[in-house]
């Protein structure tokens, strides 16, 4: 097997870097990247990232050529673009929005579960925010009703970009949110999410607890 050609800048707890992780495993890519493993906070960058990534933010992909792409969707849709299978990611057409609006909106799940982090972590208790953080656990609850009432038969479906990005914010929310008990209010959710659970892509990225 020939040497990895690209670098991916990563954190094993990353919601936004299991994303990509799982879509390399779909689609038989994991051979072709390198991780390189980096710790990062808002207050606290790292200088590798930083170098053609001023936002500083991961995942991260640096290409044979040295360039580097960032953002989890810009990255997914390069990677999708790189292989022979079915792709991930609708190349056009009306199914190409929808799968990347339920992708947005599962990114929107991510944002805030990500921000709560950050304010209930990082953030001094005197100092917090306890209705914009519950601001950010509405948006939550929001996108979460919408998939449990009008997107279940398509996440079934097709194991895309819509619902790598959905099963990834639900690893999250049961990473950092275990007593939030999303399962109880969507239950057609927890159904599905217990059976894409089971794919190889799913179990081989599981992050840490």
């Amino acid at each position: 097997m020939s040497n990895p050609s690209m670098t991916l800048f990563y954190s094993a707890t990353s919601p936004f870097v299991r994303k990509v992780m799982v879509l390399l495993h779909e689609t038989g890519q994991v051979g072709r990247v390198q991780l390189q493993e980096v710790q990062l906070s808002p207050t606290s960058p790292n200088s590798a990232v930083l170098q053609n990534n001023p936002a500083g933010k991961i995942p991260a992909l640096r290409l044979a050529d040295g360039s580097v792409l960032h953002d989890s969707r810009v990255i997914l849709d390069y990677l999708d673009r790189q292989h022979v299978g079915e792709p991930l990611i609708p190349h056009d057409g009306p199914a190409r929005w929808r799968r990347l609006t339920l992708a947005s909106l599962a990114d929107a799940v991510l944002d805030a579960a990500v921000l709560i982090r950050y304010e209930t972590f990082l953030r001094p208790e005197e100092k917090r925010w306890d209705q914009w953080q519950a601001a950010q656990q509405e948006k939550i609850e929001r996108a979460l009703q919408q998939f449990e009432d009008e997107a279940i038969a398509e996440l079934t479906s097709h194991f895309d970009i819509a619902a790598i990005s959905l099963a990834c914010a639900l690893g999250y929310l049961d990473l950092r949110q275990p007593e939030l008990n999303w399962r109880e209010r969507y239950p057609q959710l927890a159904r599905w999410y217990a059976d894409i659970s089971e794919r190889p892509s799913m179990q081989a990225t599981v992050p840490p607890a």
